[in-house]
Parts: structure tokens; C-alpha cells; sequence
């Protein structure tokens, strides 16, 4: 009995597996391990994506390559999303990779983002909650490692711009499992002594796992209990830590921080010395004045005793309006310093940089709700695309009952009763299966 089954060419073969696979995977996340990895002048990158027991061909190609969140290597753990097809040159079942995260990395975003929405609704974020802090503190102390690079650039702005404000290093570890506990202790320590008038809350840059210990809740909380005011200077200026929103100021770098708090000493001492030359020639006019009026009652000397009562009460009088003119050139000279003071509080960069902080986090929460309301109508359009297809393709008309004729020796497809006689068998292909028919009589249309 000759075999039923048909005959297909390999191209027809993998051209309709081809359209299967990418019919039933559109998009797809898988996780694993990268290995040979190949990275050629094209800008495409390939590789395979492995785990214990199996591995997967992926492509990559350059278009989407050069907008990949993170940078791939040998042995690197990732997730991807992708599609699912068949490179039907070599008949090669492969993932064509939309992008590319780190692993590790995506869950520690995740936790950042739940982290942050968590507390943002217990109102630790909120600007009225946050202290301003001094423009001339008496003593500063840093929270930070001993040996970084950030305790040094602090300590070499102050020395810089004012050498006279006192530090005080609070030593902590800023990387690693024991890291978060540690600057938690170290706040908690500096707001128990009370021996400082700010704090500064300070690493360099790094990945986002070394910076983790800055985004912990305990962390957060140390830094929203402190009753001293609190700078986070963690990272570099693109760096945006947990820490940086509750603390009652952000700087962009451990460096910015100094110079937040360090008044620059030129421009203090310039002040001085005009306040003191104005107070001098205050003074000068004031005695200059008394000498005048007391040549003038030289000149008009009365009997001596009572010229000497009249020049002792004139005296007392000068006395009395010399104090009073330097009490109110003091008084009128500190309101002027309290003044300036004031509105150079209300100029300060630092409270400009925090509400552009603020808006630059609301302008980023709405890129990512936006970016998620698009992929979510992306992949629902899809999802209709798919099903329309489903319905349009010939095998789910075969599914309702319908049947296709061929004939067995060349399995071309009957499509008129003038291309069969009574007594050949055909071929009726359904859904499920094949039938061999037998012609019994050929009924031809009027």
C-alpha cells in the first residue's frame, strides 16, 4: 500500500514551521546565562541564551543593538524580550532580541520603584517635612566611608573655600550586605551626640548595586528621623538614590555638598572689612562733631566753674548721643546683615536644584507610566492582529467542516469535476486528517 502522507519541499516545510512559531511566540521574556557571544563590524550581536539543561540561538540586530540598557559579555545573567523565529537559510530555530536587562539589575529597579511609591505615599518625600540647612553651620559631619575618594574631595573643598568650619568623620561601609545597617547606626549615633549642625550623607559613583545600600528603607528612614538636617551626596550628578528624596537636600556630588555648606572665605572677609570701614568713619564723624562743639564753648569761656559744669554736662551729652549713634549704626548695620542673609536664603541653589529635582523625578514617573500605557495598546493591537490571522487561515476553515481535494499521484489540488473520471480515487484533506475517496459518478453543472 503506497504512503499517504504528502510530500513536502524543505522550503515549503520550514517557510510554514517558520510562520507557526512566530504565530504562536510574537513576544516573549526569557531569562539566562550569555555565551558565544560575537559582536561584528554589522553592529549585530549574537549569542546563545542558556541555563542548566538547554540553550537558544539569538540575534540582535544593530537597530535595536544600539539602544540596549546594558552592555552584553561572556557569562552575563539577562533577560530578554524578544520574538520567537526561523532562520530558514539553515533551518535554525532562534530568538530575535527586541532588548536586553541585566537580571540582577531589573529586580533591583524594581525594587527602587516600590520602594519608592511606598514611601512616597507615607509622605517621607514631602518638601514641607525638610529642614533648610544653616548657611554658616558650626560644625559638619560626614557620614561616609573613611578611605572613598568622597571623603577626601570634601575635606579638600572646605580646606578651599573655608578651612574654619570644624568636621566631623562618622566611618561607615557604603557597599556591601552590612552597608545599609551601618549608615543607619552612624545617623542614629551623630543625632544621639548632637554634636554637629548638619550632616552630610556622602559616597562616589558606581553601579547601581554598589550604590544599593543607599536605597534601603532602613536608610531611609534613619535619614526622615534625623532631627539634624541631612545632605545625600551619593553618586554622580545622574545618580538618583531613595536617600536623595527623603534627605532634606540633595547635592550632585559629594563635592557640590561642600560647597553647599562652605561659604567661599574671600567673599566673607571682603564683607567684614567693609562693615568694619563703615562702622570706623560712623565713628570718626561722631568725634569729629564732638571736637567742633567743644572748640566752639572754648571760645565762649564763662567764669570757670560754671563753664567746667557746662562742658561736664556738654561732655555727658556727647557721651550719651555718641553711644546712641553707635548702638544704631550697629543696630542698622546688623538689620542689614540679617536682610541680606534672608535673601540669599531665598536665591540659594540648593533650594532651586531641589525643585528641579522634584520635577525632573515627576517628568521621569510620567516617560514610564506613558512607555507602559504604549506597550500595553501595542501588545493589545497585536493580540487582535494575531487572532484576525487565526481566523483568515485556510486551516481554520478546514476546522469548520470544510475539505480540500488533491490528486494522490501529482497532489495537485482538485479544483473542477473535468480533472477527475468515475472510478479515480482522490484525496479529501480536513482539519484532522486525510480521506482517500473512490469516484462513483461525476455530476457536471449545466
Amino acid at each position: 500500500m503506497p504512503n499517504k502522507l504528502p510530500v513536502y519541499r524543505v522550503s515549503r516545510f520550514v517557510s510554514e514551521a517558520r510562520s507557526l512559531l512566530e504565530a504562536s511566540y510574537p513576544g516573549i521574556r526569557i531569562e539566562g546565562e550569555i555565551s558565544n557571544l560575537a559582536q561584528p563590524a554589522s553592529g549585530h550581536k549574537y549569542f546563545t541564551l542558556k541555563d542548566e539543561t538547554a540553550q537558544v540561538r539569538c540575534a540582535m540586530f544593530r537597530n535595536r543593538a544600539r539602544f540596549a540598557f546594558c552592555k552584553l559579555a561572556e557569562g552575563q545573567h539577562v533577560i530578554i524580550t524578544a520574538r520567537v523565529s526561523l532562520y530558514e537559510a539553515r533551518g535554525e530555530f532562534q530568538c530575535i532580541v527586541q532588548s536586553v536587562e541585566d537580571a540582577g539589575e531589573g529586580q533591583l529597579r524594581l525594587r527602587f520603584e516600590q520602594l519608592k511609591k511606598r514611601l512616597a505615599d507615607e509622605g517621607l518625600f514631602d518638601a514641607a517635612k525638610k529642614t533648610v540647612p544653616p548657611e554658616m553651620p558650626g560644625r559638619i559631619g560626614i557620614i561616609t566611608s573613611p578611605s572613598g575618594a568622597a571623603v577626601h574631595d570634601i575635606i579638600t573643598t572646605f580646606r578651599r573655600r573655608f578651612p574654619a568650619i570644624p568636621l566631623l568623620i562618622y566611618p561607615v561601609t557604603v557597599q556591601g550586605d552590612t552597608a545599609a545597617a551601618d549608615i543607619a547606626a552612624a545617623l542614629q549615633t551623630a543625632n544621639a551626640r548632637n554634636e554637629c549642625d548638619v550632616l552630610i550623607l556622602a559616597r562616589g559613583g558606581g553601579t547601581l548595586e554598589d550604590l544599593w545600600p543607599f536605597n534601603e528603607e532602613i536608610v531611609a528612614r534613619a535619614v526622615y528621623a534625623s532631627r539634624i538636617p541631612v545632605i545625600s551626596a551619593v553618586g554622580h550628578e545622574t545618580d538618583f538614590s531613595i536617600s536623595d528624596m527623603v534627605a532634606d537636600a540633595r547635592a550632585a556630588t559629594p563635592t557640590a555638598a561642600a560647597e553647599m555648606l562652605s561659604p567661599d572665605q574671600d567673599a566673607v572677609l571682603n564683607q567684614i572689612q567693609n562693615r568694619e570701614k563703615q562702622l570706623l568713619r560712623s565713628v570718626e564723624r561722631t568725634i569729629e562733631n564732638a571736637a567742633q562743639r567743644v572748640d566752639f564753648a572754648l571760645r565762649h569761656l564763662q567764669h570757670p566753674e560754671m563753664s567746667l559744669r557746662n562742658r561736664k554736662q556738654h561732655l555727658r551729652q556727647l557721651q550719651l548721643r555718641l553711644g546712641q549713634t553707635t548702638r544704631s549704626q550697629l543696630a542698622r548695620q546688623r538689620a542689614a546683615s540679617q536682610l541680606a542673609k534672608q535673601r540669599l536664603a531665598d536665591n540659594s541653589p540648593g533650594n532651586k536644584l531641589i525643585q528641579a529635582s522634584q520635577a525632573l523625578a515627576l517628568t521621569r514617573e510620567k516617560l514610564v507610566n506613558g512607555q507602559t500605557a504604549l506597550l500595553k495598546d501595542r501588545h493589545s493591537a497585536l493580540a487582535n492582529s494575531v487572532q484576525t490571522l487565526h481566523v483568515l487561515s485556510p486551516l481554520a476553515t478546514l476546522a469548520r467542516g470544510y475539505a480540500t481535494l488533491h490528486n494522490p499521484h501529482d497532489n495537485k489540488p482538485v479544483t473542477s469535476v473535468t480533472m477527475v473520471s468515475q472510478g479515480e480515487s482522490i484525496t479529501a484533506r480536513l482539519g484532522d486528517g486525510e480521506l482517500d475517496c473512490l469516484i462513483n459518478q461525476v455530476n457536471k453543472k449545466e
